[in-house]
């Protein structure tokens, strides 16, 4: 009867569609769910399958809409491009789930980012009228960045020997990985990685033309013997971890697994990259990052300010010592010259405030009930799907499939995903989290994303196409 009843949707709006003007907005999800009696997932299945073939287009947080209709052929001859561009240096999915723009309504669990509610919205948008008010804003900025908001950044360690000429501000921590990769490491040199780690690190590393050698994490951190055999049979005089809230498992290294890893990457001359990407949303007290630790210029931190203040305001920092610091500068120089000094007059103004300790209180409290209400709501509606470890900060979930069927067919998380996204929610599948071939069926659910009031419709879709 859903089936059918989709169907019917779909059939309507598609005689809606063809009398109505390119760029018209279509009725919303409620009207046609009380029109035709049917759920909003119903509804949802209608328009993704209209959106698939091309009659609808979906706008975030305005509706639906019919799409405009191209005039001639959008059949370009391109079969040249094949030979001029040889082999693939980026891997066969470069992109991940997390960027992936999905029709109005539908549930979003697979976002990299906070709902927009979380966000200080109100206190960005007096910065920026404060902000281009000033001169100064509209000059360009030293390429390393603002002196003033390197200086804060190196404040928020509270670490002797770390000084504001220590810091780069870049756009975004995305922007600070990539120059990083590319300063210390050429093309066809290893890069050791925690597995499961962050998607755009290991599409980065694979863009740079690194070969990524992967360490599991045994206890939630990579085992000193592990560490310490891939540098050595390897040759890696890089890695790259996430100590703290790791994306997407949630783990956090201990204090005894910190020191076991510098004291490895010491003995190995090497560079560990730090991505502290969840800094500012721990909902207990977290460890120190581990370049508190470091006195001798091998650890690289790189913190974002994107997620936790302004998805428009992508400023990062990233903090090095000696000649390495040098050559990550000179990279991103080279790739975005400098960040606009527009960003980072606002970054700072936001963050120079009373009023940011109380967003981030404000902040963690929030995910914290968010957390627990999806954590109930699984273990309520989709029992066979296992959370090992509940994570005690970061923005999302790392769950375990049941690893076959009822049927005795092994469970394939990209169909999961796939069958979810048609039925309204969008989640991420665990396989493009891994470096290499994943060890087990896992998803990535953000419960930061998508509202509180739709969990328990999110998890009976997600124990449906279980």
């Amino acid at each position: 009867m859903s089936d059918d009843s989709s169907q019917r949707i779909a059939q309507h709006l598609r005689s809606v569609a063809a009398a109505a003007e390119a760029g018209g907005r279509l009725p919303s999800t409620r009207e046609l769910a009380s029109r035709f009696g049917a759920g909003p997932v119903t509804v949802q299945r209608a328009l993704a399958q209209l959106v698939a073939e091309g009659v609808v287009e979906t706008r975030s947080g305005s509706g639906t809409f019919v799409r405009r209709r191209h005039v001639g052929s959008d059949r370009a001859d391109v079969a040249w491009q094949t030979a001029a561009l040889g082999p693939e240096r980026a891997g066969a999915s470069p992109i991940g789930s997390t960027m992936r723009q999905i029709p109005h309504d539908t549930i979003a669990m697979h976002s990299g980012y906070p709902d927009i509610e979380l966000l200080p919205v109100r206190e960005v948008r007096s910065a920026f009228a404060r902000v281009v008010r000033r001169e100064e804003s509209f000059h360009r900025p030293p390429t390393a960045g603002l002196p003033d908001l390197r200086r804060w950044f190196v404040d928020e360690l509270e670490a002797d020997g770390w000084r504001d000429t220590d810091a780069v501000i870049a756009s975004g921590g995305q922007a600070a990985l990539a120059a990083t990769f590319r300063a210390l490491a050429a093309p066809g040199d290893p890069i050791v990685m925690e597995s499961p780690t962050y998607w755009g690190a290991i599409a980065a590393a694979r863009q740079a033309g690194l070969i990524t050698v992967p360490v599991p994490r045994t206890g939630g951190a990579p085992s000193a013997v592990d560490l310490d055999e891939a540098f050595a049979t390897s040759g890696a005089r890089l890695a790259y971890v996430q100590p703290t809230f790791a994306n997407p498992t949630g783990d956090v290294w201990t204090a005894a697994q910190r020191d076991d890893v510098l004291a490895v990457v010491r003995a190995h001359r090497a560079f560990v990259v730090e991505d502290d990407w969840a800094h500012d949303f721990a909902m207990e007290a977290g460890p120190r990052p581990l370049v508190c630790s470091d006195t001798d210029g091998h650890v690289v931190y790189i913190r974002s300010l994107t997620k936790s203040l302004s998805l428009t305001v992508r400023v990062a920092a990233l903090l090095a010592r000696g000649p390495a610091r040098t050559r990550i500068e000179n990279a991103l120089t080279v790739s975005d010259l400098y960040v606009a000094p527009v960003l980072q007059s606002v970054a700072l103004d936001v963050v120079s405030r009373p009023t940011w300790r109380t967003h981030l209180l404000r902040l963690r409290r929030a995910l914290q009930a968010r957390r627990d209400a999806l954590v109930g709501e699984l273990a309520a509606g989709a029992p066979m799907i296992e959370v090992e470890r509940v994570p005690r900060g970061g923005l999302n979930l790392w769950a375990a499939l049941p690893g076959q069927g009822s049927d005795g067919t092994p469970t394939d998380a990209e169909l999961v995903a796939a069958r979810t996204l048609a039925r309204g929610l969008s989640i991420s599948a665990g396989g493009e989290w891994f470096p290499t071939e994943p060890t087990g069926p896992f998803i990535r659910l953000n419960f930061a994303a998508a509202a509180p009031d739709r969990y328990a419709e999110a998890v009976e879709i997600l124990a449906g196409a279980l």
